[in-house]
């Protein structure tokens, strides 16, 4: 799993994490009409952007199909990088699929545009309990318009081996307070070619072996969780942008010296093209910690030798505040087979129906019935994800929301990225990104 999914338009090289779903072309679009229908077979379909959750719905829709012969749902996977491209336009020309995954930065767009199906009106309480915190995610107008399918939160993944020879408890990071253990830590666990740490006078800036920690341009796994952590927001109630605040610029502060200042992270000047760096420097052993989500897990655990774990996030002067976000599966209003949809709608809702999510590893169910098989999946590969479950249930911050956010983001990004490089003063580049974000939105 490559790809976040909290925002399309962060794709920009600024996050490098979860779900993406890339497959080879963009080529395996079903040629036949949502609608098609062979005898008294109804085809329905279902679009997402990830190539590893796919096996997890063919299996998923082998036992919807034993159970309803008159229905065959085909899957298409549409790699992220055409995605939300190809989404407008294929909902323009009505060619888009029944059911498609969408995440939070766009589902109100397409809502408020009557191009979903409303869940709360076709489904009322007839389903499995679902993950709250996605529930809320999508609920608009006091309305739901997505089956919640995958969940997230953050947790910090370490190095057992460099922890223990810093000494390092990686159960007591704190930042921004009078007693910070996050910067004297990240200064043991960085070290120069030279065996010299960060912390010691002589230490080569220029030439680091092992970094301390991620702090790169990463929305869903870093400047959320410090931004809320420091008490800001990302955005006000009303959806415009915020984090040019005094809080903001605390926390901003703080995670760009980590980089510019102490230089316990790798520099922006890599990480804003490659947001997948910082993972693949953890996984050669060359990054003591890093902060990402289970969306993480199935690259760490199938790529590296080295002993790792997983504790809880980083806690700030607000507490350990995560990001939790999640994906749903939406109904197209416009489709053709309606019955027929909702009828794998309601199946996508269910445990049954999202269990192979769970046991082949590939994210928490949004059904709470089903998490204990993603559990389990972990546990009995020695790695314990309960941190996550504990991190959801816990303070959260909010997701970015509605119908502009992308539009905003993807203006306020450029001068982001220079805040991280360190070639614009915090304050001074955070305001101009607001301003950028927020003009782009009206």
């Amino acid at each position: 799993m490559k790809r976040p999914f909290l925002t399309a338009v962060v794709a920009l090289g600024t996050l490098g994490l979860a779900l993406s779903a890339c497959s080879p072309s963009t080529g395996n679009k079903s040629s036949e009409s949502s609608a098609a229908s062979a005898g008294d077979q109804a085809t329905v379909t279902f679009r997402l952007w990830d190539d590893v959750a796919a096996p997890a719905y063919e299996e998923s829709f082998k036992a919807f199909e034993e159970k309803n012969p008159g229905i065959k749902v085909k899957v298409e996977v549409v790699p992220w990088g055409d995605y939300w491209t190809q989404l407008p336009l294929d909902i323009s020309s009505g060619e888009m699929a029944d059911i498609f995954w969408v995440n939070s930065s766009n589902f109100a767009l397409y809502a408020d545009n009557g191009n979903l199906m409303n869940i709360t009106k076709e489904l009322g309480k007839d389903h499995d309990a679902w993950q709250q915190s996605v529930v809320d995610l999508y609920t608009r107008n006091d309305s739901l318009w997505g089956i919640p399918q995958i969940w997230d939160s953050i947790g910090l993944f370490y190095n057992k081996d460099l922890i223990t020879e810093a000494g390092v408890d990686v159960t007591k990071l704190t930042w921004g307070t009078a007693d910070d253990t996050l910067l004297p830590a990240l200064q043991k666990l960085t070290e120069d070619a030279n065996g010299k740490t960060a912390d010691a006078p002589d230490f080569d800036a220029a030439n680091i072996k092992t970094y301390g920690m991620n702090a790169q341009a990463d929305m869903q796994a870093i400047y959320l969780p410090f931004l809320a952590q420091a008490g800001g927001l990302f955005q006000k109630e009303d959806g415009s942008f915020d984090f040019a605040s005094d809080k903001g610029v605390m926390a901003f502060t703080y995670i760009t010296d980590l980089i510019n200042k102490y230089h316990v992270a790798p520099p922006a000047a890599e990480t804003n093209t490659n947001g997948d760096l910082a993972r693949e420097m953890f996984i050669r052993g060359q990054m003591a910690l890093f902060q990402s989500g289970p969306y993480s897990l199935k690259t760490i655990a199938d790529n590296t030798k080295i002993n790792w774990g997983i504790a809880p996030l980083i806690s700030g002067p607000e507490g350990a505040v995560s990001t939790s976000h999640g994906v749903v599966a939406v109904g197209n209003e416009q489709t053709k087979n309606r019955e027929a949809t909702l009828k794998v709608l309601k199946w996508l809702g269910s445990a049954e129906g999202q269990a192979p999510l769970g046991k082949m590893g590939v994210s928490f169910p949004g059904a709470v019935d089903a998490q204990d098989y993603f559990v389990n999946y972990w546990a009995d590969k020695g790695v314990d994800v309960s941190v996550f479950i504990d991190a959801a249930a816990g303070k959260t911050a909010l997701s970015p929301f509605g119908p502009d956010v992308n539009a905003g983001t993807e203006a306020f990004m450029p001068r982001l990225l220079d805040v991280f490089l360190g070639s614009v003063p915090v304050e001074q580049g955070l305001k101009e990104a607001q301003d950028a974000g927020n003009s782009a939105m009206k």
